[in-house]
């Protein structure tokens, strides 16, 4: 029977067989990994990935495809379909309770757009965060998630600050049926740093200080926010062997810490 996709739900659905295979291949897929698989649709990466891996897991908010999927894997001990939203699901506690934190784990996903940057959010930040994460992500938002300095967002300085961000594949909307409006990417990220939730709330306080105006200079947004003289923050960002009018996306990762830094030194904030 033939699915058809819900505009309400983002759904596109992956049908380029060369597509999923150098999926695999970013994810370096081997026989003794387990892997989430986050949005698997109508299990086009999944029905490969399960003779791929020792373990999967994968999570579908759509009920119909949820049935397909555990009719179709009833038989398999090692695959798991669970019905719900990503962003709903207490993800912490099911990866403990599946004992996916203490073995390690991969995770793969097709996310809808419309819910690309709180998805990673909530992965960069778990407690026990995978060994990488291989995306579907727009285009678009795959080219911000790699910026580099003078390009950055505040959705960069997230992503980068828990990981290594690469984007690793363009793929056209021809790729998907039906075919979506916007062209794809697949990212491949690698978590480095382990979240802690008071110093990480303290750096991005200041970051989306910054970013707060983006046609502003960093120095007006910092001084309008914490209500000090422009002067003074001004002051800070040239001890930091930067212009006092350079904007926010011009930063490096680097540079946030830095004066992350030295606003606690002098407690500004």
């Amino acid at each position: 029977m033939e699915v058809k996709a819900k505009k309400s739900l983002g759904q596109n659905f992956l049908k380029d067989q060369d597509v999923i295979d150098q999926i695999f291949s970013i994810a370096e897929v081997k026989p003794t990994d387990w892997v989430l698989e986050i949005g698997p649709g109508t299990g086009a990466l999944t029905y490969v990935l399960c003779d791929k891996v020792e373990k999967l897991m994968a999570i579908e908010l759509d009920r119909v495809l949820v049935g397909r999927l555990q009719e179709h894997f009833v038989n398999s001990k090692h695959v798991s379909i669970l019905e719900g939203n990503i962003l709903d699901i207490h993800l912490a506690e099911l990866i403990d309770s599946s004992t996916f934190g203490e073995h390690g784990y991969k995770i793969i996903a097709n996310i809808p757009y419309y819910i690309t940057a709180p998805i990673i959010r909530t992965l960069l930040s778990l407690k026990q965060p995978p060994q990488s994460l291989t995306l579907m992500v727009q285009d678009e938002v795959a080219e911000r998630l790699a910026a580099k300095p003078g390009s950055m967002s505040l959705l960069s300085i997230m992503a980068q600050y828990y990981a290594d961000v690469e984007k690793k594949l363009f793929v056209p909307k021809e790729a998907f049926d039906p075919v979506p409006k916007v062209d794809s990417a697949v990212i491949h990220i690698v978590p480095k740093r382990q979240y802690e939730e008071e110093a990480d709330k303290k750096l991005f306080r200041i970051v989306r200080a910054g970013f707060s105006a983006r046609r502003k200079t960093l120095a007006n947004n910092l001084a309008n926010t914490f209500t000090l003289p422009r002067a003074s923050v001004e002051e800070y960002i040239e001890r930091l062997g930067l212009r006092k009018d350079i904007r926010a996306q011009a930063l490096s990762l680097t540079d946030w810490e830095n004066l992350c830094a030295l606003w606690d030194q002098e407690k500004s904030v």
